[in-house]
């Protein structure tokens, strides 16, 4: 057999079913084999960042093996920054790019270059195949690799004479990826122990939980011990319910301020993510001296990564969780029922009044014109229909966005990792293919989705249900605030305006843009007529693009 039919049948057998990617010359076997497996699609992208940002989030929302095809140096090049974020959302990608033929390797040939020299740095493992006959076993060993925890991309490079080769060696039979096992029965035990010992308990839960499915489980390990849970700042997934009585909310990025948000937990539990990625430096740690800190995850590479723990556990997140919790419930006694109880009851007041104060803070401001993103998002978390799914990059609506809809947990939330923006357009198309079932609503700075706008066109190419809101406030907002933020900490005294931050002389028209690439749009800038586009959008059943004028910093 050729090296290209090894290839394509190792990824049948390790449950691909769509490749993402954006063709050239050097991947012609790959496109010329298509026809002869038809169990696995190819979707095409406009550009190699929208095909690896939806390939991510394809694999985070239907937890399949997912590959990626890019074209040669300036492809991989093009796709770099979404490898990044591909890495931080821990995706288990295999990423290939074609290569110029190895026999004119040391010509330096158009096109040509060290493929897994720039690819190294973005992922787990980074390898070209030198011969057909050791693609089998390489493929083999990609696969295992992007899936051990904490799971990743994987590069493959692929010559083109190397895919036409002969090779006796065929693909391996499918792999089943056995989980870790589970933690430790004697260190849970202390961590019940010493959780049930404790004052003022707190649980931060990381993606890992989402991807473990442990939601129910953690909600309920904080009710029986009354605790509160907050999330990463940065997260990809709704690992419990927003709107739970118990849960707080995302943390700060800087480790003061995540230590003002934990101030007074006696023990923290860290579960399942890598605890912390802080935007700005702060001195010190999140955690007073006297805080007892614990933490489970499923690999030992984020075990007590930046902070000493007093008992640390790795296995199977899901696993793990559910016999703490298991633990808990066992060890529980009368005058801890009675304690753990009260602190329930005060959680659920103080959960209460939090909510109260918001919706007074966005009735205080419907009146304001252009929007503020707070009442946006309380109308849009209306106007949506039961089941959606909200892939969100809206960035300084984020908190907002948070604060207003109820989301269900898992499979109900996805986001971009890492922090480059230009993640959510390309993150609905992943999504939207996963999940066929559910109507999909990507939320989006205007900013953020100038990176990747030409995800509209495979939007309308497949008819993608999805519901772009593109939050125009003509600027890049989150700049102004980290410039505010840079002037502050670093004491610079400046008030000079904001330079190079408005997205202004030419505006921007997204429904113009939209229109040109098949997909419908509209353009508001009042409450009701937001409502009703939104509602219309969703009816409609295909990809549909909404451009609403929102507050900005100025």
């Amino acid at each position: 057999m050729l090296g290209r039919h090894v290839f394509m049948e190792s990824l049948a057998a390790n449950g691909v079913d769509r490749i993402f990617g954006n063709p050239g010359t050097t991947e012609s076997p790959l496109i010329d084999s298509l026809a002869d497996y038809p169990g696995i699609e190819y979707v095409v992208a406009l550009h190699e960042g929208v095909a690896l940002g939806a390939a991510s989030y394809y694999a985070q929302a239907s937890g399949r093996n997912t590959a990626v095809n890019l074209h040669v140096a300036p492809g991989l090049g093009n796709a770099i920054g979404m490898l990044y974020c591909a890495l931080k959302a821990n995706s288990p990608v295999l990423v290939t790019a074609g290569q110029q033929d190895t026999r004119m390797r040391l010509r330096a040939p158009v096109l040509g270059h060290d493929l897994v020299a720039m690819a190294a740095p973005v992922t787990k493992w980074s390898v070209q195949a030198e011969s057909a006959d050791e693609l089998g076993l390489l493929l083999h060993r990609a696969f295992r690799v992007a899936n051990e925890p904490p799971a990743g991309p994987v590069f493959v490079g692929l010559p083109i004479n190397v895919m036409e080769q002969e090779t006796a060696l065929g693909a391996y039979s499918q792999e089943n990826f056995i989980p870790p096992a589970g933690a430790h029965p004697e260190a849970l035990a202390r961590m019940a122990e010493t959780l049930l010992g404790a004052e003022s308990p707190v649980l931060v839960v990381g993606d890992d939980v989402a991807r473990a499915n442990s939601a129910e489980e953690v909600i309920g390990l904080a009710e029986a011990l009354g605790a509160t849970i907050f999330t990463e700042a940065l997260r990809g997934h709704a690992a419990v319910p927003t709107q739970h009585s118990h849960v707080r909310g995302s943390l700060p990025v800087d480790a003061a301020q995540i230590g003002h948000a934990l101030a007074g937990a006696d023990v923290v539990l860290l579960l399942g993510g890598p605890f912390f990625e802080e935007v700005w430096f702060a001195p010190g740690t999140p955690f007073a001296e006297s805080t007892r800190l614990l933490q489970i995850e499923a690999s030992g590479t984020q075990l007590a990564r930046n902070f000493a723990v007093e008992i640390g556990a790795v296995g199977h997140m899901g696993t793990a969780i559910a016999t703490l919790l298991d633990e808990v419930l066992r060890r529980r006694h009368g005058d801890q029922v009675s304690r753990i109880t009260t602190r329930n009851e005060a959680i659920t007041v103080a959960a209460d009044e939090a909510r109260a104060k918001h919706l007074a803070r966005v009735d205080r401001a419907r009146d304001r014109r252009p929007l503020p993103m707070s009442v946006v998002m309380d109308l849009l978390a209306a106007a949506i229909p039961d089941g959606a799914v909200v892939v969100d990059e809206s960035i300084t609506a984020s908190i907002d966005l948070e604060r207003s809809f109820d989301l269900a947990g898992p499979g109900s939330f996805y986001s971009g990792r890492g922090g480059g923006i230009g993640q959510g357009l390309p993150g609905a198309l992943g999504v939207a293919l996963a999940r066929p079932e559910s109507p999909i609503l990507c939320v989006s700075g205007d900013g953020s989705a100038m990176y990747s706008i030409q995800s509209l066109w495979t939007a309308a190419r497949y008819a993608l249900p999805i519901v772009f809101v593109i939050l125009a406030n003509s600027e890049y907002r989150i700049l102004k605030h980290n410039l505010d933020s840079y002037r502050q900490r670093f004491e610079t005294g400046s008030n000079q305006p904001y330079a190079h931050m408005d997205l202004t002389s030419p505006n921007l028209g997204f429904v113009e843009m939209a229109a040109g690439m098949g997909v419908p749009g509209t353009r508001v800038a009042e409450p009701d007529a937001f409502t009703d586009a939104v509602r219309e959008a969703f009816a409609a059943g295909g990809p549909r693009l909404i451009e609403v004028a929102v507050e900005g910093k100025r």
